[in-house]
């Protein structure tokens, strides 16, 4: 197995700055990315290979992900502390919701149609009904929250937390902290899980994945890796663990069977940030420099 290069799209330009999370509607093909150079969330058709929309009014966007069978897609704006509701079917925001007062990570709850926002200026997880735009219920997190994600075999929200270096685990229904799992690297940041086994995966700002067993609550494995990942995805089906390091810009494969690197791409300088589209068994690299995504495929 390996990551081939597909083709290159075009993103609209900007002057200096970059992009941030992405997500893939997987029903569509469709990509969305937060454009937080632009204060934008673009949109590319996967099998097409072409840049389809820009949907403006997203303030320093940030966090994205998709509600699959909700046909949905959420858009963080962190520099207005709001969500942008867009509907993946028609390709428009259909409304707007408070989210705190900068909102970034996100993770989507599909039992209960619930949204967890991470906030990282108050340090707050905050739940949202994305259809009432209400509030529902708050946390204080014990520091700054990373990325994020829903584990629904567990049914738990899961935060990677900078400083304490830890995984904190969250009971959706009630908002409540049911754990707190020590990490023994520091800066936790890019999160994944595989529902099947349990296993979290956590990129470390220090150089390296950790993977946790969140029932049993210890660490089972430790690979070292470049320093600075953030963004990262995990590919189920073919055993696959892809990490995105901005500097130099490389994407970083584990084989989660072996624990070790198996191979490195070389991006783009800043390209720190991707998505995975694992029906296509697609990744769409995002380039900061020069303005497009890149389309590897698993071959």
């Amino acid at each position: 197995m390996t990551l081939l290069l597909y083709k290159h799209v075009s993103l609209p330009s900007h002057q200096s700055g970059g992009f941030d999370h992405a997500d893939v509607h997987i029903e569509s093909g469709r990509v969305y990315v937060a454009h937080t150079a632009t204060g934008t969330v673009e949109v590319i058709d996967g099998e097409k290979a072409k840049h389809l929309a820009t949907l403006p009014g997203c303030e320093e966007a940030s966090g994205v992900v998709c509600a699959q069978d909700e046909n949905l897609v959420f858009a963080a704006a962190r520099g207005s502390g709001k969500l942008l509701i867009i509907d993946a079917i028609r390709n428009r925001v259909l409304r707007e919701a408070k989210a705190g007062s900068a909102p970034n990570g996100l993770a989507w709850d599909s039992k209960r149609g619930r949204l967890l926002v991470a906030d990282v200026q108050d340090n707050q997880a905050r739940l949202v009904d994305p259809y009432s735009g209400e509030l529902v219920s708050a946390l204080q997190l014990a520091g700054r929250p990373r990325w994020c994600a829903y584990s629904k075999s567990k049914d738990l929200f899961l935060v990677n937390i900078r400083e304490p270096a830890g995984l904190a685990l969250l009971a959706p229904e009630k908002m409540l902290q049911k754990a707190f799992l020590p990490i023994s690297k520091a800066g936790p940041h890019g999160l994944d899980i595989d529902d099947k086994s349990g296993l979290a995966y956590v990129a470390c700002d220090v150089g390296a994945v950790v993977t946790v067993d969140i029932s049993a609550g210890h660490e089972e494995a430790v690979v070292q890796i470049g320093r600075g990942p953030d963004v990262c995805w995990l590919n189920t089906e073919k055993n696959r663990f892809y990490c995105a390091i901005g500097r130099p810009g490389v994407i970083e494969v584990i084989d989660t069977r072996k624990m070790m690197i198996v191979e490195r791409v070389s991006t783009e300088e800043g390209a720190h940030t991707f998505t995975f589209d694992r029906k296509r068994q697609s990744l769409y690299v995002f380039l900061p420099q020069s303005c497009r995504a890149s389309i590897y495929q698993e071959k």
